[in-house]
């Protein structure tokens, strides 16, 4: 990897072993960063059957990785824009989610509207990019708004709101809306129908969550900042470093009353946390990598992407030795081989795209059931985000 100063060359290589408990072949990533004064060699390997070690010659590991959209066309694994044409603003979704609206009113999500654009630091930001308000730039407002079309302007109307991460809804709201016929309720409709329904609704823009990955990778659009002229230049955060998808999605800004009849915010199984970890993780990996591909120097953007990617790889390689699973193997094995250099954009970014559809398979596919090895990966609900 390439990088103006001091920072030469990142080489990564693998060497295969036997796992002495499975006595299966086990990839062990070799990092070489050859650049003054950190130079570092660091190993991945197990020792014992279970436990992840780290070997440094230095404190310091700066692994600068890469990336751009997903580019896989069935299903379509990009994130998704909310088009202000089509949205129809958060009064539309209450009609019939009367309960997920009261909750999303206490989440930082919906605060954001009436208290971004006063603070202080959102001012400097904009001021040291030359832009206009926070609410009137396109830099801001894709992550931090709604914008809605009204005549021949677009307009802020909520903040982070229900079509930002479902997708706009126009196009798929009357799919959504129809369990089988104009008399037929949510509580007859049949299996199949159900399964066309979800299908249609996808298929015309919307963002289901019953796939893990397609919640996650709306999430880390915003949450791993991929700009880096707003990092670098603005001083926005290199994106929320804490970030970690079951305890942001499983505290404050949970909704799953449908599952109870609108009764109680249920909360997700062990099963179901189990899998939205590994999930989390593979596209967080991705994102990252994503991210850190429009590095063009050593700065703060770069940097910060690059340290959050070298510790998924380190959270995914843990994953994979507490699992037999096919899809996080593909996505460790394609985060292994990819060159970690500037420059090498293609390759990274096709790395990338194996990661994005290996979480997305995973998550379609995975039985959390099988997994209870991984618990004491997962954060206790006493750290969820509130």
């Amino acid at each position: 990897m390439r990088i103006d100063g001091p920072m030469s060359d990142v080489r990564m290589n693998t060497r295969l072993r036997k796992d002495g408990a499975s006595n299966r072949a086990v990839a062990v990533p070799t990092w070489k960063i050859g650049f003054d004064p950190w130079a570092v060699e660091t190993r991945l390997s197990s020792i014992g059957n279970r436990n992840l070690a780290f070997v440094m010659r230095h404190t310091s590991l700066v692994v600068v990785l890469l990336t751009t959209p997903c580019s896989a066309a069935e299903p379509n694994l990009d994130a998704l824009r909310c088009d202000p044409a089509k949205v129809l603003g958060a009064d539309s979704c209450a009609k019939c989610h009367e309960k997920e609206f009261q909750q999303w009113k206490l989440t930082p999500h919906f605060a954001t509207f009436e208290s971004l654009h006063r603070k202080p630091e959102a001012k400097a930001i904009t001021k040291r990019l030359g832009l206009s308000t926070v609410k009137r730039n396109e830099t801001c407002v894709k992550c931090h708004y709604t914008q809605q079309q009204k005549g021949d302007r677009e307009r802020v109307v909520a903040g982070v709101s229900c079509e930002s991460c479902h997708g706009a809804a126009k196009d798929w709201v009357t799919l959504h809306n129809d369990y089988g016929g104009t008399n037929v309720g949510k509580e007859l409709e049949s299996a199949e129908h159900r399964e066309q329904r979800l299908t249609e609704s996808m298929a015309a823009g919307m963002n289901n969550p019953a796939n893990y990955y397609l919640v996650a990778r709306q999430c880390l659009a915003c949450h791993t900042t991929p700009d880096e002229q707003l990092v670098n230049v603005g001083g926005h955060l290199p994106g929320s470093q804490e970030f970690e998808f079951v305890s942001w999605s499983q505290g404050v800004v949970r909704h799953n009353f449908l599952r109870t009849g609108g009764m109680a915010n249920a909360t997700a199984s062990q099963a179901q946390l189990r899998v939205m970890y590994v999930v989390g993780v593979m596209a967080d990996l991705e994102a990252s990598m994503r991210g850190t591909a429009q590095a063009t120097v050593k700065a703060t953007f770069g940097t910060a992407a690059a340290q959050r990617a070298a510790r998924l790889k380190q959270k995914l390689l843990e994953i994979n030795q507490l699992s037999s699973d096919p899809y996080v193997q593909q996505a460790l094995d394609a985060a292994l081989q990819a060159p970690l250099k500037l420059n090498q954009s293609e390759t990274l970014l096709a790395a990338a795209n194996l990661i994005g559809e290996a979480a997305f398979n995973f998550a379609k596919n995975a039985r959390g059931n099988d997994l209870a090895a991984l618990d004491p990966l997962l954060p206790q609900p006493n750290n969820y985000r509130q």
